[in-house]
């Protein structure tokens, strides 16, 4: 059925609307973008303060902080933390990072449990052998990571307390200039020989050895802490600002799509309204042509 000047227009006013809501959708994701991605930012230096802060005080010890031989076959109970998104209209944001972690992990030899972090990932997660044992809710600000990130730690201290776990993994989608996002992970735990390895290749910046005062244990432990929350509150906040760059993108291919079926309805309502004036100087010629022949 062909459409009237009444139909056109009215689907020229919807397509106006969407529009509106998906400029508006694109500037709060932009805003949002900024947001998280200064979080980062301001996260490099407090990190790297961190990690001298561990490398002092394993450099003193002696012997190494709770050694770890390497395990063959099962290497204990894991647990996944996979971060996604609450909302829509991210693209294969989540998709990607449900892929990603069935692919990690399906090579592991240790007994896998899953917490995710948003509605939208432990959905997709759902759907796979991995489906999340316990969920959390995403924050929607900078200022709410913080409470999430101790709701992680206290989950994992409760389980370590009990001998249930063995190794924390993190995965999370990471921003990059380039392309959007990439998916990344980190092994949050255990901190074995590897990560003391890792933290001792470090060079310290200057020429005066650090010196780690009073209580030594007490300082690792301390610094320990500020690595675990350091490392999960970056893992959401990069998880974030990706999740706000895939809307950006979804969006900007959303109004590209708006403006050009814009295009098309309105050239559709002008050519059809100009039909519709040709019809009637027609009809105003005929009648006074057959008028002048009478």
């Amino acid at each position: 059925m062909s459409d009237t000047t009444a139909t056109l227009n009215r689907k020229i006013g919807t397509a106006g609307d969407l529009q509106s809501v998906v400029r508006t959708m694109k500037a709060v994701a932009a805003s949002s973008i900024s947001q998280y991605e200064s979080a980062v930012r301001a996260l490099d230096d407090y990190d790297r303060t961190v990690q001298l802060g561990l490398l002092a005080c394993l450099r003193e010890m002696a012997p190494p902080l709770a050694p770890t031989p390497a395990r063959r076959g099962d290497a204990g109970p894991l647990i996944a933390v996979v971060f996604g998104s609450d909302q829509g209209l991210v693209g294969q944001f989540n998709e990607v990072m449900a892929d990603f972690v069935v692919q990690t992990l399906d090579g592991l030899q240790a007994r896998k449990t899953v917490w995710s972090v948003g509605e939208r990932v432990r959905s997709r997660l759902a759907e796979t052998e991995l489906a999340p044992a316990k969920d959390f809710v995403l924050p929607g600000s900078i200022g709410a990571i913080s409470a999430l990130v101790g709701q992680i730690l206290t989950a994992i201290e409760t389980l370590r307390e009990k001998g249930e776990i063995a190794q924390v993994v993190l995965f999370h989608n990471r921003p990059h200039a380039g392309a959007i996002y990439s998916p990344a992970t980190q092994r949050l735990l255990p901190l074995d020989d590897v990560w003391r390895s890792e933290r001792l290749a470090m060079n310290w910046p200057t020429r005066n050895l650090p010196e780690v005062m009073n209580d030594g244990a007490g300082t690792l432990l301390a610094f320990v802490r500020e690595y675990l929350f350091v490392s999960i509150f970056r893992a959401c906040a990069e998880s974030l600002a990706s999740e706000n760059a895939s809307r950006l993108a979804a969006m900007q291919r959303a109004e590209k799509n708006i403006d050009e079926l814009l295009d098309d309805l309105n050239r559709s309502f002008h050519r059809l309204r100009q039909s519709g004036i040709d019809e009637e100087l027609f009809d105003v010629i005929a009648g006074f042509e057959a008028m002048s022949g009478a």
